[in-house]
């Protein structure tokens, strides 16, 4: 039986830590969809469909990995996906808190989906979305942080 796992998050954009626990991920699993979150609670910079685009261009050369979007309840994706593996990356002690209280209500929600916590590589431990869309906004490198096809994108966005 596949080992399928999902990748779940906003990715707005992805930067190259998402990438890394992607790789690393593809190598753990069979299968590794990356599952990019519609929340209507939040305002993205990039339309789900940009991010789904974003992603497919910088993971195309790794055979396994499938990128896709949802809505709802990711337990509910998880069994449409036919998955039992769900992948988080952890960049500080920070983020265990919030992650610990995502893989027990997950945990609650079905019993045989496991979490699969990565620590994302040293040298992203500090990366997130959020900081380099700020750094991008003002103008700052972001060259190292991010794919180039995403830095081309974000200088789009920002230059409007």
């Amino acid at each position: 039986m596949k080992k399928v796992a999902v990748y779940p998050g906003s990715f707005d954009p992805i930067t190259q830590g998402h990438l890394d626990i992607i790789q690393r991920g593809a190598r753990v699993f069979d299968h590794v969809v990356v599952a990019v979150l519609h929340n209507s609670q939040k305002k993205p910079l990039f339309t789900v469909e940009e991010r789904v685009h974003l992603i497919r261009e910088v993971t195309q050369e790794i055979g396994n990995v499938e990128v896709d979007h949802f809505e709802g309840l990711l337990v509910d994706y998880i069994h449409n996906r036919k998955a039992t593996n769900v992948i988080r990356g952890l960049r500080a002690i920070t983020d265990f808190e919030y992650e610990l209280q995502f893989a027990s209500m997950m945990k609650k929600l079905d019993v045989n989906i496991e979490t699969l916590f990565m620590m994302t590589n040293n040298q992203y431990s500090f990366l997130s979305s959020g900081i380099v869309k700020e750094v991008a906004q003002y103008g700052g490198d972001v060259g190292n942080l991010v794919p180039a096809i995403v830095e081309e994108a974000l200088k789009q966005k920002y230059m409007k």
